[in-house]
């Protein structure tokens, strides 16, 4: 396959199945897990600031941790890779599904999700958090008016909406965005390592069941084998090349 086919087959397709990871939000600014521990951050590991055994030993520092990533996706905004998926959702309506890696909230601030199609944000969301009594899932105030451990209405303290380290990602999502890759004519595969699973076997269940996948990322990832294109761009650059919007 090359990029006329992959243009082709994406622009003809009923239903698309897309898994974005890092590389879609650096256009942003985001910087990725690793990338973000800097400064006084820097010495803690990432098991010391995002797992469950962390949060019980010292739920003060991993919220404080969590509220100063949370300001900065704030800051931030969508870049063209996002709103060009956002676009290719009106495009193809209901046949369109989003799965993220990203906890930045940028897809659906680029109206993911709100196009006939849906989104599914696999590890969470940092402007989220959840009851750790009731399991409610509240929207944060904004950082100025956020104050730490947040409580929820009923008075209980929350903790992020975000899937840790030894924590399994929501069953629903999981088994949602399987069937999407399924049932998936093309499957795009956006700026992820294709390292963690099982998000990293997504593309393999549209392989499976006869479908193209195509591949978007500047360098060769474990996924590049058996995609059936790969295209070696940026997030924004790939997609519009893709799109035809070049």
């Amino acid at each position: 396959m090359d990029l006329a086919a992959a243009r082709t087959a994406l622009q003809t397709a009923h239903r698309v199945a897309v898994l974005t990871g890092a590389g879609i939000s650096a256009e942003s600014g985001i910087p990725t897990f690793r990338d973000a521990q800097t400064g006084h951050w820097a010495r803690f590991r990432p098991e010391d600031l995002a797992s469950p055994q962390a949060y019980a030993a010292d739920p003060e520092l991993v919220w404080a941790w969590y509220a100063g990533r949370y300001r900065d996706v704030l800051a931030a905004q969508p870049n063209a890779g996002h709103h060009l998926l956002a676009e290719l959702e009106r495009q193809k309506g209901a046949g369109f599904f989003l799965a993220t890696q990203n906890v930045d909230g940028l897809h659906a601030r680029a109206g993911s999700g709100s196009q006939g199609g849906t989104l599914v944000e696999l590890h969470g969301n940092l402007g989220l958090a959840r009851d750790e009594v009731t399991g409610e899932v509240c929207p944060l105030p904004s950082p100025a008016e956020l104050t730490l451990p947040p409580r929820s209405s009923a008075g209980h303290r929350m903790r992020p909406h975000i899937v840790w380290f030894g924590e399994f990602l929501p069953e629903d999502a999981l088994n949602a965005a399987g069937q999407a890759f399924a049932e998936a004519e093309v499957a795009l595969i956006i700026g992820t390592s294709s390292l963690v699973y099982p998000a990293a076997g997504l593309a393999f269940e549209t392989r499976q069941a006869g479908g193209q996948v195509i591949e978007v990322n500047p360098e060769r990832t474990e996924l590049t084998p058996y995609a059936n294109f790969s295209l070696r761009e940026t997030a924004s650059r790939g997609l519009a090349l893709l799109m035809g919007v070049d």
